[in-house]
């Protein structure tokens, strides 16, 4: 896992924005974005599909509620890391059945299709490895191939990692990043869920998080600065530690950056003067409702992405000037 990724670190003992922890490193949670359509086949008439699912592998498993507009949902499976491998086989088996056009290698090969999975973006170091190695090597074990993308998911700090192949090698990759995932979950807490049509425009829908028109009325999410409403009772502390070096970014010259991010999100968020342990990292401590607060890690994230992506341009600037 690259040295920069911040390490969070949660005081409430069920914030929305946690991921959860496995039981004793053995069980695992795997998200997966599915069309509606899909989610269909994996549901089944009367939920006949998911049940036998559930009862052949051991998982619990899920799809969330329709959003009316929203074409995609969030497929949920958990339980042992070979129990959640299987069920995303089957899954996969299950949506090639449905689909007899979907794309094959040849007339003999097996079918070949692709699962969308959530990956938190703490953990993506470690299913991608140093240089890629990790994740050439998931690929070369496996016999997939397998796709990450660069950026977060709308209003969250999930990114998604596109596996594709066929239902037995999918599944053996899925065994593979599972584990990577356990072994490294204490990273994924505190990670902000994506929840499909919150902020998205890759589905058509355009959300606002402040405010939205509805049949003449203005909703808000979330109050004004300065508003004369009751402070809210259901206030959540998280506690999230970044890399020192990485600290001046997210305050910004005079303090603007953090102002910002305090503003939008709506938020308190305090830092620590000095490195709290022997990582050097600082602390930044978060006041919130639960949605200002993933608001707040949505903002703080993406603030230091943009930043290691201007560094990496830098040094890469740096070598090319070097070479010539």
């Amino acid at each position: 896992m690259p040295s920069d990724a911040p390490t969070p670190r949660d005081n409430d003992s069920a914030p929305q924005s946690r991921s959860p922890s496995p039981a004793g490193n053995e069980s695992l949670t795997l998200r997966a974005l599915v069309s509606t359509k899909d989610a269909g086949v994996i549901i089944g008439k009367a939920g006949k599909n998911v049940a036998e699912l559930r009862e052949q592998t051991g998982v619990k498993a899920g799809v969330s509620k329709v959003i009316p507009g929203v074409h995609e949902r969030v497929l949920t499976v958990t339980g042992s890391v070979e129990g959640v491998a299987k069920a995303y086989s089957l899954i996969v088996s299950q949506l090639v059945s449905a689909s007899p056009s979907s794309p094959v290698m040849s007339p003999t090969a097996s079918p070949t299709t692709a699962i969308r999975l959530l990956i938190s973006h703490n953990l993506m170091g470690s299913v991608i490895g140093r240089n890629g190695l990790k994740i050439k090597a998931i690929q070369d074990s496996s016999g997939a191939r397998m796709v990450a993308s660069k950026d977060m998911l709308p209003q969250s700090t999930e990114r998604i990692v596109e596996v594709q192949g066929s239902s037995e090698s999918i599944g053996r990759a899925i065994e593979e990043i599972g584990r990577c995932l356990l072994e490294d979950w204490e990273r994924g807490v505190g990670t902000v869920l994506f929840h499909p049509g919150a902020g998205d425009e890759r589905s058509g829908r355009r959300t606002h998080p402040t405010s939205r028109r509805s049949n003449g009325d203005v909703r808000r999410t979330s109050p004004s600065p300065g508003s004369p409403s009751s402070p809210p009772t259901n206030l959540r502390t998280q506690n999230i530690s970044i890399p020192s070096d990485m600290v001046g970014c997210i305050i910004g010259r005079n303090g603007t950056k953090i102002t910002e991010i305090r503003r939008l999100s709506g938020s308190k968020i305090s830092i620590a003067k000095e490195p709290h342990d022997e990582t050097g990292e600082r602390m930044f401590t978060i006041v919130g409702t639960p949605e200002a607060n993933e608001k707040a890690l949505f903002l703080l994230y993406n603030q230091l992405e943009s930043e290691k992506e201007r560094r990496v341009g830098r040094d890469q600037q740096q070598q090319e000037e070097l070479q010539d």
